[in-house]
């Protein structure tokens, strides 16, 4: 049996950063991958996600209307809208930052 997919719809994708709306209906899930970018996640609802990390570990994540978090590239994970109601957020993948280096 598989699972829901997250729907992504890429807003805005240059040479410095990438644009995504993320919606996930109840249990959607985006699929094992790797961020490859710095980014930032803007939450447009409150929700809570699953997590499975590289190894299978799980954890949650509390998400809450505009409270934006930072995360550095090379996270692995699946993620899983394990509220009841939809769940939705921006995210925003910087792909030229670096140490030293501003957009």
């Amino acid at each position: 049996m598989s699972k829901e997919m997250a729907t992504p719809t890429v807003q805005i994708d240059n040479n410095h950063l990438r644009v995504t709306e993320w919606r996930f209906a109840p249990g959607a899930a985006t699929g094992y991958h790797r961020h490859e970018h710095d980014y930032v996640v803007v939450p447009a609802r409150d929700g809570e996600l699953k997590l499975i990390g590289p190894k299978g570990e799980v954890s949650h994540a509390q998400l809450h209307l505009g409270k934006s978090y930072f995360r550095n590239a090379g996270v692995e994970h699946d993620v899983i809208n394990f509220g009841a109601g939809e769940m939705v957020f921006i995210e925003i993948e910087l792909k030229d930052t670096s140490i030293g280096k501003t957009i």
